[in-house]
């Protein structure tokens, strides 16, 4: 795979696999915060950050749902990659719908974005990126703690009142997020990228025991920390929404769908209903991305057509909260 090394790109100098074929997915090299204080390194002001995403990516993604959930499209301002990624990795292509141009460099390839913060940088360039201009330098390349900042950071110059990482079930949520990490979120990947039989079938048997797992816990609660939406709902989101359209095909992980379930499929249709949300899922980015970027996988870059997921249907999840409701006021009653 490709790579930054001393700043120089190059196309053969990151092997996926380890030597078991287990996927190995690199560290982020980026760990900076920005603070609710004035006086921080990096303080949190409207205006001052951008972010650099893939609609395509899940990583990228739970920033952009966050970064709407919050209310902060004003206050942070978002540039939009190429899906289809190539050996010159990801490219800005304003002209293509749902793409844009650097907004703040003007780079033609996000890895220019890489050099410019660390002219020797050595690693992989992902997103999401976020990107101070005013010390021109990336803050931070970590999906879940760009997530964090967001939510937590930011509150000042939201325009939505709304916390998803509410104080009291804060150590429900961290759990949560890492509990699905591993076999959900990087999951998917550890089935599609596997290079031998045993950790293909060892990480689609930590898959799909694990939303086994979640179905029967949403049974009888609307999100997964409860009766309101948290980050951990916002990381699982970004998984699922893909699921069907493409981690159960191009990723092999083909023992069930998402709407095969009985509690993740509306649970999944309940987040992407949630105001807001639709408008950060782009499907044709998504599929063009997986089934056209991963030539080792599908050789002829076919995208399929299907499948035709109507996550519009309704879900029926509210009940779920308001039957939580009345418990809470029968036991204080």
């Amino acid at each position: 795979m490709n790579m930054l090394v001393d700043g120089e790109w190059r196309t053969d100098a990151y092997e996926s696999t380890d030597e078991e074929g287990n996927f190995d997915r690199q560290e982020t090299s980026f760990r900076d915060w920005v603070e609710a204080d004035s006086d921080a390194e990096f303080p949190a002001e409207a205006g001052r950050y951008h972010l650099y995403v893939s609609l395509a990516c899940p990583w990228a993604h739970r920033t952009l749902v966050t970064r709407t959930l919050k209310g902060l499209e004003d206050a942070i301002s978002v540039s939009v990659v190429e899906p289809y990624r190539e050996n010159d990795g990801w490219e800005f292509s304003p002209d293509k719908e749902g793409c844009t141009e650097d907004h703040i460099n003007g780079f033609d390839y996000l890895r220019e974005t890489y050099v410019a913060a660390d002219s020797e940088f050595t690693g992989r360039v992902t997103v999401p990126v976020l990107w101070d201009k005013q010390k021109e330098t990336i803050v931070n390349n970590e999906s879940e703690e760009i997530m964090r900042m967001l939510d937590t950071a930011f509150d000042e110059v939201a325009d939505r009142d709304v916390t998803l990482y509410p104080e009291g079930d804060r150590d429900e949520v961290d759990e949560t997020i890492a509990d699905i990490y591993e076999p959900i979120n990087n999951g998917v990947y550890r089935a599609g990228f596997a290079g031998t039989q045993a950790a293909y079938d060892e990480a689609v048997t930590d898959l799909f025991d694990a939303l086994g797992r979640y179905d029967e816990l949403l049974a009888d609660r609307r999100y997964l920390c409860g009766d309101r939406l948290t980050e951990a709902d916002v990381a699982m989101f970004t998984t699922l929404v893909r699921f069907d359209a493409v981690y159960h095909t191009h990723f092999k992980c083909n023992v069930r769908q998402i709407s095969d379930y009985e509690n993740l499929w509306p649970y999944l249709r309940d987040l992407y209903q949630t105001d807001g949300v639709a408008e950060t899922v782009n499907m044709s980015h998504i599929k063009e991305h997986y089934y056209r970027s991963h030539a080792d996988l599908n050789p002829k870059q076919i995208v399929p057509n299907g499948p035709d997921v109507d996550f519009t249907a309704p879900h029926d999840r509210e009940a779920l909260s308001r039957g939580a409701a009345e418990k809470t006021d029968a036991f204080a009653r």
